[in-house]
């Protein structure tokens, strides 16, 4: 995954779209949540388990793919087979929040939910 900085991020305008989550959580704020050291959290980014893309300067995790104190199950699944599709990280981060009528949402939603697989495998069809 790439930890690029989109050409309006770099100018310092920070444009969240309707497609960005509704909350945010930093790397340190995800390895309290749960409790991991710091180190981990980057481990779990670079091997894809978590998505990390910069707002206001600051790597950032959406907030409601840590629930409680775990990562969403099927969350790294759909992040490898979106990096497999030729996605980067604000990519699958577009992917992942836009709404889709014929999901609870967005595919972020549904991954929490019974329609994980049907993410999935709509994921998979983006290879192809």
């Amino acid at each position: 995954m790439t930890d690029s900085i989109p050409a309006d991020q770099a100018a310092g305008v920070d444009l969240p779209g309707p497609t960005d989550p509704a909350g945010w959580l930093t790397l340190p704020d995800v390895a309290e949540r749960l409790d991991l050291s710091i180190s981990k959290v980057h481990q779990m980014i670079r091997d894809r388990e978590l998505i990390a893309v910069r707002r206001d300067g600051v790597r950032k995790v959406p907030a409601d793919l840590v629930a409680n104190r775990t990562v969403l199950k099927h969350l790294p699944g759909v992040l490898n087979l979106l990096v497999d599709a030729g996605y980067d990280d604000e990519a699958a981060l577009r992917w992942l929040y836009e709404e889709d009528d014929t999901l609870p949402g967005t595919p972020a939603a549904a991954l929490g939910g019974d329609q994980a697989r049907e993410v999935k495998r709509r994921a998979q069809a983006l290879g192809f």
